[in-house]
């Protein structure tokens, strides 16, 4: 059955206003399995390029073929519709191999970060049940493996751990496989030329247990279906459809990791749905980024703030090398109005931002195309099928109208239903359908949406909400930063104030606190001022890129 989505008992949104022509207003959307979704895209494009890892290449047939062999060695194995498979892996080819490959063997996939500890490794494989775990041969990734094996060995826990080769990675080294793992080519042999033939999966059926923050402090799992993940690659298409660089055979360079729901549904999925070429690349560096441009004319390329910080710095980085380019992006975090001018500088694009969520499988909001310069510090609009709301902190059930601050509300066929073996957790974080999501952020009257900051990293100094964005926000205008994090730290008097970290653009003399606060004079209120100013030579970022706060705070606090 056909459903449309986005306009409920509610009237017509404002922002459906500023999407493009073809853009629908309702989501006319059929829920399916993604199963479904690339048996169509193998069969559509099948000559065509699908994947580029550092020269080598797979059409969507050879891909495909790959899928299959991988779904039938789970399948002999003994992975039956439902059990769990973990993925332990960086950007490589092996990743869509694996994850189409269990999918496409009705199994339910769980993603190990490559830089998870052993101890957060541990749980998730306990919290998940997974039988069996894909990984790399690599030194980095050995490590938190070794010490997993060790306790789990003496409780006879072990999960069946299958270890693939990757040339990229190992960069050289030597990368034996571990004791107790299974090599891939022996967990392959016998499976090359099966047939793809996809496990039968309802849309309703589980896909993915996406693990994030937990508020007792491990990870919890947002369980995501077959019609979570399809639903947010219909919307990102729905939306982005007029791009050029959404055509077949258009190419996109990709760091941002395939272990996370936002590379894994716009990187991936939705461009295997697109019939594009996808550059996958294993970890991003500046200066290989602007050469691979220029080398293979991408027409898309993403990131977080901090990759374009870098670019703008790249050696040798010209607007010719970046000309290929009809669409930058950027997500994880709100980017600093300053980051966006200098690269709009330099390519002549306004990098486009939006904003989601593991529990939305990625989908939430996107500054659209032609939305004016005053719009795009702001994470745009809800995309089609999105519905979202801004409610009192303290209260749920209490709207609020445009301009005031509060909490960021959302719903659609894309959000999970709640987290893996979480009941509390779960009804904690829903109110009346709306998923809570932790953000603080205001929607403006044409309907875009304006993130403050996070609840939970709220600065309380002297009685004063000061939100570390908006310092941030501030500091990035001045010439020399090349990036800046803030924090709150005690003070005696307020409670809390702000410090401020800051690194330099190459070649600028440091500053003092004096000198930044007379900057800053028609930029923040008296009750923002950072009252503290450390230079550091880098700041530490999650696994993703995005700045980490969390960490931040640990190394000053040491907590």
């Amino acid at each position: 059955m056909t459903r449309t989505h986005g306009e409920t008992e509610r009237e017509a949104r404002p922002w459906h206003r500023f999407y493009s022509e073809n853009t629908p207003r309702k989501l006319a959307y059929t829920p399916t399995s993604w199963t479904a979704e690339m048996t169509r895209a193998f069969t559509r494009f099948e000559a065509q390029p699908a994947l580029e890892y550092y020269g080598q290449t797979w059409t969507f047939g050879a891909l495909r073929d790959d899928v299959a062999m991988a779904a039938a060695a789970f399948r002999s194995f003994g992975i039956e519709k439902g059990d769990r498979v973990a993925l332990h892996l960086p950007n490589c080819p092996w990743h869509p191999i694996f994850f189409y490959g269990a999918l496409a063997a009705g199994a339910v996939v769980t993603h190990l970060s490559p830089l998870d500890a052993g101890q957060e490794i541990a749980h998730k494989l306990t919290d998940s049940g997974a039988r069996l775990v894909i990984s790399l041969t690599t030194p980095e990734l050995a490590h938190p493996f070794k010490s997993l094996l060790a306790a789990r060995m003496a409780t006879g826990q072990v999960a069946h751990l299958v270890q693939c080769p990757d040339a990229i990675s190992g960069d050289g080294r030597e990368c034996p496989v571990l004791p107790g793992a299974q090599p891939v080519e022996d967990f392959l042999a016998g499976h090359a030329g099966a047939p793809f033939a996809p496990v039968a999966c309802a849309p309703e059926d589980i896909a993915l247990l996406q693990y994030t923050g937990g508020t007792t402090g491990l990870p919890k799992a947002a369980i995501l279906t077959h019609a979570n993940l399809c639903a947010a690659v219909e919307m990102f298409h729905a939306f982005s459809q007029d791009e050029p660089s959404a055509a077949p055979g258009q190419r996109s360079l990709v760091y941002s990791p395939l272990f996370h729901i936002m590379g894994l549904v716009t990187a991936l999925m939705k461009r295997t749905k697109e019939g594009g070429i996808i550059h996958l690349r294993l970890r991003f560096d500046a200066d290989a980024a602007v050469e691979e441009i220029a080398r293979h004319k991408i027409a898309s390329f993403g990131g977080v703030p901090t990759s374009w910080i870098a670019i703008l710095q790249a050696k040798g980085v010209t607007a010719d090398k970046l000309s290929s380019l009809t669409f930058a992006s950027s997500g994880g975090a709100p980017m600093p109005a300053e980051v966006r001018r200098r690269v709009r500088v330099l390519t002549g694009l306004d990098v486009r931002g939006g904003w989601g969520m593991t529990e939305t499988a990625a989908a939430g909001t996107l500054i659209p195309r032609d939305a004016g310069k005053d719009k795009l510090a702001s994470i745009g609009v809800p995309i089609p099928g999105v519905d979202m709301k801004v409610v009192d902190v303290e209260d749920a059930g209490r709207d609020l109208p445009p301009g005031e601050t509060g909490e960021i509300a959302i719903r659609g066929p894309n959000v999970t239903c709640g987290y893996w073996a979480k009941p509390e957790e779960t009804a904690a974080s829903f109110h009346d359908g709306w998923l809570l999501t932790g953000d603080v952020g205001y929607m403006d009257a044409d309907g875009f949406f304006y993130l403050v900051d996070r609840k939970k990293d709220l600065i309380l100094s002297g009685g004063f909400n000061v939100y570390p964005l908006v310092i941030e926000t501030a500091v990035h205008q001045h010439p020399d930063v090349a990036e800046a994090m803030a924090i709150g730290v005690p003070d005696d008097y307020r409670g809390e104030s702000a410090k401020v970290f800051v690194t330099l653009n190459a070649g600028a003399a440091r500053f003092t606190l004096s000198q930044l606060h007379a900057f800053l004079a028609d930029k923040l209120g008296r009750h923002e001022m950072p009252r503290h100013l450390e230079f550091r030579d880098a700041l530490p970022h999650t696994a993703v890129g995005k700045a980490d706060r969390k960490a931040l705070r640990a190394e000053e606090l040491g907590t």
